[in-house]
């Protein structure tokens, strides 16, 4: 049913009658000097295909050649690398670039699926430069010569004069696909559509189990007249609906609101219909209130003061019982509570009462949002259920959700948990307590807009440890107090106790940063962890540069974080983080006059798209001991104390994987006797005035815990922590790892302990070059191929800093 014409979008000619098969590429490849991101497009030709799946000459990770369409080249690929698709599918993902977005369209197939259902005639809206525009679909196809380079487009008439600047009228490149008045035409790829529906079609549609995006008739829609509660202007306001009109992608309601205080009546102005609510169906007691979680109205008109006093018939104030389509519920089953969020509400034949349509937070559902061939909202198998409105329940965890006058607003504008404000000192929870409060879904730091660098990091140094509380609570200037007020009250402290901090929080500290002329687009644009820190550690709080550096014959350097420069080493294939400071620290002649409280490290990588390296081992103790300068040191073989050190046999290939070399008398010239080394240079080490060594004591060895990983991926952030002493003790957190109520909805951070991590961080490098990323366990796989940063802390020393 519904299936478009595509038959002007074949890829290739079939003269011959040749049938081609469509996959996409499932992770970015290098070969050579090139690298093809996830989301190409591969073709082969069936008989091709099946030929070489048949034969038994190859076994796991068999290779075959397909053609990369955006890149136009012949490759061998690994199969299991790949993921088929239809050709109709194939189509309309090779119309969008670059490949990073068409991989994000197939992976949350919600458009693409509904891309399948528009034909030429249909009414849309199209997403053209920016705007927003009405059109109806004359053309789905190619527009290319080369039809297999193009991929499926769809033509589009303007049903706005002059709303664009183009002149298209149809035509693509001397080509006629359709005809219309010139400056009306536009051709654009599937994602930048969206159908239209008219009143009741939706409906009609979606229970025949369609799946629409927005429900255009709601289950009570409004009427010219009508009495209506909106929210609007950061206030809820009551008034009259005017009229009613297809918006395109909603049903739009023009609304005029009522006198206040004296004032005249307000022009005429058009808000969605899933905003407002008819006074008449809000009702004094006896139910709860249906509003979509934003919409009350009492006596006619908005009033918060209206919510105090009243009781509902279970004896529960009105204002702890407020539920709507979006409140966040538990629902006892049987001898559990489950959680989930509300849907839809209205009643359904055949069933007693208000009926609430709930998403479940797990598979513990009976339904995908249909009852009886029905369908009421859209959600995964086994994901909704349909209850009794009455038994649910406000989710527990979320208790600042409870409907209040000062609340109110805030709940209206976001629909999620708000955390709140702790001004007193929470220390970092660690090991089982950490795991009690940090671990689930709603917790850790919720993403917005762009956040997940500042969330990320602001996660990684706070969450587990308090090495760095001295920006907390050190003194700074008068003018930035507010901005550490934030940072402690409103985010760490919330944190550390409940274990959530809302997008609220940080966008104020994000607001603060940008107002204060410190960086634009602090609150819009993308950023990176270490811009955000030297930012809030340097400018804002004045913090002492954690690192104290000094390179040969120069002055001492301070800085807060270190870049690894290394040059290309072949032998270093999956090097560990200990090998890439100390080369770093060699090639640079670089030494710490410091122990260090906190060491931030940046690995050797340039944005989202450039790598040195595929995997790098996490090194869960640093050993900076022979990065210090005017320190012990002892003899790399003897362990007698050393009295000199030999740059050049750092890269000697029978030293390289060893670390710094330093020898003493006895071992230098017993090293440096051989030919190869006659001509290294030695550097003297001077042993620190007032160290004696006694006996076969040892030279005290300096050690850093590495205490987090962030992680970068398709330019969004995350972040490991390690919350205990064992090796097994790492929690990952995503700010951004799901989502509630698509473009008008909320983020959901989640926090998931990865104990599988381990097993990879106690492997050997020749153990690891044989793992092939996509086979690791859990999440561990972001941590060993895509660290951007590493932090380590010296508690010992975070006390005197």
């Amino acid at each position: 049913m519904f299936a478009p014409d595509f038959s002007k979008a074949m890829f290739f000619s079939n003269k011959k009658e040749t049938k081609y098969l469509f996959f996409i590429l499932m992770e970015d490849l290098s070969i050579s000097d090139r690298v093809f991101p996830a989301g190409h497009i591969a073709v082969i030709a069936e008989t091709d295909y099946l030929k070489e799946m048949q034969s038994e000459a190859q076994g796991p990770g068999r290779k075959l050649k397909f053609h990369l369409l955006e890149a136009d080249v012949h490759i061998h690929l690994e199969v299991d690398s790949l993921r088929q698709l239809t050709e109709q599918d194939a189509g309309l993902l090779l119309a969008v670039s670059p490949s990073s977005q068409r991989f994000r369209l197939y992976l949350e197939k919600e458009a693409l699926n509904n891309a399948l259902q528009i034909h030429p005639g249909d009414k849309v809206i199209v997403d053209y430069k920016s705007k927003q525009l009405p059109g109806i679909v004359r053309y789905i196809g190619s527009i290319c010569e080369n039809p297999k380079l193009s991929g499926t487009f769809f033509g589009i008439e303007l049903q706005v004069e002059g709303a664009v600047d183009d002149v298209c009228d149809g035509t693509f490149a001397g080509q006629r696909y359709f005809v219309c008045k010139k400056g009306c035409g536009v051709f654009v790829p599937f994602n930048k559509v969206k159908r239209r529906w008219s009143f009741g079609e939706g409906e009609q549609y979606a229970s025949m189990g369609g799946v629409k995006t927005n429900n255009m008739a709601g289950d009570h829609p409004v009427n010219p007249g009508d009495r209506v509660a909106v929210y609007m202007e950061e206030e809820m306001k009551g008034g009259t609906v005017m009229g009613v009109m297809d918006g395109g992608s909603t049903v739009l309601v023009n609304f005029e609101s009522g006198k206040t205080n004296g004032e005249e009546a307000k022009m005429p102005c058009r808000v969605p219909m899933d905003s407002v609510i008819k006074e008449d169906m809000l009702q004094s007691t006896g139910s709860i209130q249906r509003s979509n979680s934003r919409d009350i109205s009492v006596d006619g008109g908005w009033s918060p003061e209206g919510l105090k006093g009243e009781s509902m018939e279970n004896g529960a104030s009105r204002s702890d019982r407020f539920l709507g389509v979006k409140s966040l519920v538990q629902i006892n089953m049987g001898n559990e509570l489950t959680t989930g969020v509300i849907q839809w509400m209205g009643h359904i034949p055949g069933m007693k009462g208000e009926i609430a349509g709930v998403e479940l937070d797990e598979d513990k559902g009976h339904s995908d949002g249909t009852y009886q061939g029905h369908r009421y909202f859209q959600c995964a198998p086994k994901r909704g259920i349909f209850v009794r409105a009455a038994s649910c329940q406000p989710d527990t965890r979320f208790q600042s959700l409870a409907i209040t006058p000062e609340g109110l607003q805030g709940l209206a504008r976001t629909a999620n948990r708000e955390s709140c404000v702790v001004p007193v000192i929470v220390p970092p929870p660690r090991n089982e307590e950490a795991v009690r409060i940090l671990q689930g879904r709603m917790r850790g730091i919720q993403g917005h807009c762009n956040s997940c660098y500042m969330d990320s990091a602001l996660f990684s140094l706070f969450s587990s440890t308090l090495v760095l509380d001295s920006m907390l609570h050190k003194s700074t200037n008068q003018q930035f107090s507010h901005i550490q007020r934030i940072l402690r009250e409103e985010i760490v402290n919330p944190l550390r106790r409940d274990g959530f901090v809302d997008c609220k929080k940080v966008m104020n500290l994000r607001k603060e940063l940008t107002q204060g002329g410190y960086c634009a687009g602090f609150t819009t644009e993308e950023k990176d962890p270490e811009e955000f820190l030297s930012v809030i550690m340097q400018q804002v709080l004045g913090l002492e540069p954690l690192l104290k550096l000094r390179s040969a014959g120069q002055k001492e350097q301070e800085c807060y974080c270190h870049q690894v420069f290394i040059d290309k080493d072949d032998d270093l294939i999956v090097p560990t983080v200990q090998q890439l400071v100390e080369h770093s620290f060699h090639s640079n002649h670089l030494k710490l006059t410091e122990v260090p409280s906190c060491f931030i490290i940046q690995m050797p990588r340039f944005g989202k798209n450039y790598k040195m390296f595929e995997k790098i081992i996490p090194s869960l103790e640093l050993d900076i001991t022979d990065l210090l300068s005017d320190s012990p040191r002892e003899c790399c073989l003897c362990g007698e104390l050393a009295v000199q050190e030999c740059e050049e046999c750092f890269t000697d290939k029978l030293f390289s994987k060893t670390g710094l070399k330093q020898y003493c008398d006895t071992c230098w010239h017993q090293v440096h006797s051989h030919s190869s080394r006659r001509d290294h240079r030695p550097m003297k080490l001077d042993c620190p005035e007032g160290f004696v060594r006694t006996g076969k004591a040892m030279v005290p060895r300096e050690r850093m815990q590495l205490f987090a990983v962030l992680c970068i991926e398709t330019s969004h952030y995350v972040s490991f922590i390690k919350y205990g002493p064992e090796d097994h003790q790492w929690m990952f957190f995503d700010s951004m790892s799901d989502r509630h109520g698509g473009e008008n909805g909320y983020n959901v951070p989640t926090v998931t302990p990865c104990p599988e991590v381990a097993k990879y961080v106690n492997s050997s490098a020749a153990q690891l070059i044989k793992e092939h990323p996509r086979d690791m366990e859990g999440v561990a796989k972001r941590q060993l191929c895509d660290a951007y940063m590493y932090l380590y802390e010296n508690p010992r020393m975070a006390v005197y800093k």
